[in-house]
């Protein structure tokens, strides 16, 4: 973070500062006190679980500056009455000291991935801010922000939503530059009620934007491309139909997309090492993104041909030393995502293709309908076995018929892979994040296993 005292902070924050005159810099931001040390102020989160506050004495043995917090505790200390907010004000502080544009994705799925390969075109072009992993709330945005410095060009951050204003309160936090809009789709819908309230929470991206921001929105998603009607920003679009047009897209003998990208009179032939075809239209988005931000195609399309995946268990590749090749996308799940992660993996060229897949959670009344399809599509795309883990997912046995088998966990599970599996096969594990089925992948990939990645 862009350096300050402690009793700057606890002004912007509107905290009680006590335990130090106040006159102690800070440099960092963290909620685990493991990570404290001079300089750093941490912030005490009281979970379910968990407090921080019980922590605030070994970050004050490792030498933290001070602690955050909703009371108070011995040594250096800012009081307030809510600490994510807090932080909140303080990453929209740090912004309005920064030269910094932010760049904001939304979508019902994709965000991540869309953020990894941003993140990764405009490395290339500035210091640039991006968050490991799927951090899209209001603890996660204002922590991505709290990494910058005086020298950083671009921040990217991932905005999720469980319901209408969610976007809009994050969009304080760090109003953005530029606003990406995916796609709505299916995921939360149990929350939402419906795909139409999805997109009006989504569109609160587009609707925080200013007159001198660009919106950048999917063409080919009606509900995505009709956001242009709420944003005073430029309208960028990509996609089959868009600004950033997208070409017909091949998958390579490993499954990863080759493809065209057209902005204008310009066209440039694009490859992504990772496996799927989705991720030619992730390609196309954060080109779009990139354009915006004034980058040139051609440096753009050469970033995206070198980008390595940087979030864990996303379409994540290793081969065991004895060739079966895991596919962990476990990280999370919906109808659209799931989809796409078995139709990549169906194109893989192996003996067998064997799916692992878990409940996708809060769908509400479509859960049923979502599974059994999900189970057909994975039929018809022609999975020689597919292992349903939990009885929440079973409707996945019903729609895929004799090719699936329902085990109650992933000790079941694991048994019942290794007397399936040989070296020729490939098997995709995808559940929503509840399930924690990369507890498969870890028993498939043991030590004893031996591994190694590709």
């Amino acid at each position: 973070m862009i350096e300050m005292n402690l009793a700057d902070i606890a002004a912007v924050v509107g905290g009680d500062l006590s335990g130090t005159p106040g006159d102690e810099v800070v440099t960092s931001v963290v909620i685990d006190s493991r990570g404290a040390g001079p300089g750093v102020l941490f912030a005490a989160l009281a979970g379910e679980h968990v407090d921080g506050h019980d922590f605030a004495a070994t970050a004050r043995e490792l030498g933290a500056a001070a602690t955050l917090g909703s009371r108070s505790v011995e040594g250096p200390c800012i009081v307030v009455a809510d600490v994510t907010a807090a932080l909140g004000l303080l990453a929209r502080h740090q912004l309005q000291h920064s030269a910094a544009d932010v760049v904001a994705i939304t979508g019902s799925q994709g965000k991540t991935s869309v953020k990894d390969l941003l993140a990764h075109v405009l490395t290339g072009a500035g210091p640039t801010v991006a968050p490991v992993g799927s951090f899209n709330n209001e603890l996660g945005v204002p922590l991505t922000v709290l990494r910058l410095d005086a020298e950083t060009r671009f921040v990217v951050v991932e905005m999720g939503a469980r319901g209408i204003g969610h976007i809009e309160v994050l969009c304080r936090i760090a109003p953005p530059t530029v606003g990406v809009v995916l796609n709505v789709g299916t995921a939360h819908v149990g929350e939402f009620g419906s795909t139409d309230a999805i997109a009006v929470a989504k569109g609160e991206l587009v609707e925080a934007l200013s007159v001198t921001g660009t919106a950048v929105l999917n063409a080919d998603d009606p509900r995505v491309a009709a956001m242009a009607q709420r944003t005073a920003a430029e309208v960028t679009t990509f996609g089959v139909g868009g600004d950033v047009a997208l070409g017909p897209v091949a998958l390579d003998a490993s499954g990863e997309p080759d493809f065209t990208l057209t902005h204008g009179a310009r066209s440039e032939p694009v490859h992504i090492p990772q496996v799927g075809a989705h991720h030619a239209i992730n390609a196309a988005a954060a080109a779009a993104a990139a354009l915006a931000l004034g980058l040139d195609l051609g440096d753009v399309v050469r970033s995206l041909s070198s980008v390595a995946a940087t979030s864990p268990m996303r379409m994540a590749r290793t081969t065991r030393d004895d060739g079966l090749l895991v596919i962990n996308d476990a990280y999370n799940a919906n109808p659209e995502s799931m989809a796409a992660a078995l139709r990549a993996v169906a194109g893989l060229d192996r003996r067998r293709h064997l799916a692992v897949l878990g409940e996708m959670l809060e769908l509400g009344a479509i859960s049923t309908r979502a599974h059994e399809d999900i189970g057909r599509l994975a039929r018809d795309l022609g999975y020689d076995r597919i292992l349903v883990v939990g009885q929440g997912a079973a409707a996945i046995a019903d729609g895929a018929g004799d090719i699936a088998t329902v085990v109650a966990d992933v000790d079941v599970a694991v048994d019942t892979l290794s007397a399936w599996l040989t070296p020729d096969d490939v098997v995709v594990v995808k559940a929503s994040r509840g399930c924690r089925l990369e507890r498969v992948v870890d028993a498939l990939l043991a030590p004893t296993r031996g591994a190694h990645a590709p």
